[in-house]
């Protein structure tokens, strides 16, 4: 996971040293926008599996890799949006407010999908 975020982060670095944007189009705003979200999935991927591991020493470490990238995925998504809307210039308080309710109401979704089934008599 570590040598995958690293290059992701290598491959971010490339896009932003090598891509005019005056000149990349839309190509190249995808490649910037897809490379950063890599990126922050897998830093937040690390920070959420080491707080995971730190806090849960008991739990299995598999369950808690895959909640840590589901968790990653959701923030990279925020922070990546949040930066896409900010470079159209719509970028709003509501806005964020909607993203963040969309992305709690999609958390909360599998939550209770992945809820063990209980059968009461």
């Amino acid at each position: 996971m570590l040598v995958g975020t690293i290059l992701t982060w290598g491959a971010w670095v490339i896009v932003l040293l090598y891509l005019d944007p005056a000149t990349a189009g839309w190509l190249g705003f995808s490649l910037f926008y897809i490379s950063l979200f890599l990126a922050l999935v897998g830093v937040f991927a690390l920070i959420g599996l080491g707080f995971r591991l730190y806090i849960l020493r008991h739990e299995v470490v598999f369950r808690q890799v895959t909640v840590a990238f589901r968790q990653a995925f959701s923030f990279a998504f925020l922070a990546v949006a949040a930066l896409f809307l900010q470079s159209q210039g719509l970028l709003t308080w509501w806005n964020m407010l909607f993203l963040i309710a969309a992305l709690t109401f999609f958390e909360f979704a599998i939550l209770v999908w992945q809820r063990p089934r209980q059968y009461y008599d």
